[in-house]
């Protein structure tokens, strides 16, 4: 009866993943939109010369290859990248093995370099709502799932681990 009870358990933890119900780059991307609204509105500039903002490119570029790279470690493990779906294992090789949250943290290089390319201080700073956000929306969930699924296993990630970088 017992094992009947933790199977059952186990299928409602897996049945919606970390139960993410908004998608965590559409949080960035709103946030960006938000920092065009404000910058075409209250135009403030990050006063850096204009040959800087190509860096601001090359941040939107390693953010971009951030979450392609990962995408593939997702595909490699056989897992679902997307947090309201069931995750199969732990991702914890290459990238994920210095960060819990790399393409979220590529998320946010996109972000700044956004703000970096198009000289605004509002697209800059939009990567600070995004992640906390972030963090309530999605992070906070996906950790409490994985905890509760994959126990002493995630644990052990989490104190090896740092959450960002």
């Amino acid at each position: 009866m017992e094992n009947e009870s933790t199977e059952s358990e186990s299928m409602s933890v897996d049945s919606k993943g970390a139960a993410v119900k908004f998608p965590p780059p559409a949080i960035f991307a709103g946030l960006i939109l938000l920092g065009a609204g404000l910058q075409w509105r209250w135009p403030v500039g990050l006063r850096i010369p204009e040959s800087v903002e190509v860096i601001g490119y090359l941040l939107v570029l390693v953010g971009i290859a951030i979450a392609i790279v990962v995408s593939g470690y997702f595909r490699r493990a056989g897992t679902a990248i997307e947090p309201w779906k069931p995750t199969t294992s732990i991702v914890t090789t290459g990238v994920y093995a210095w960060s819990r949250n790399p393409i979220y943290a590529g998320f946010c290089l996109i972000n700044i370099g956004i703000g970096v390319a198009t000289n605004s201080l509002w697209i800059f700073i939009s990567f600070i709502p995004a992640a906390l956000l972030l963090y309530y929306i999605a992070i906070a969930k996906e950790e409490a799932y994985l905890e509760k699924k994959f126990g002493e296993e995630y644990l052990d990630y989490k104190k090896k681990v740092r959450r960002w970088i």
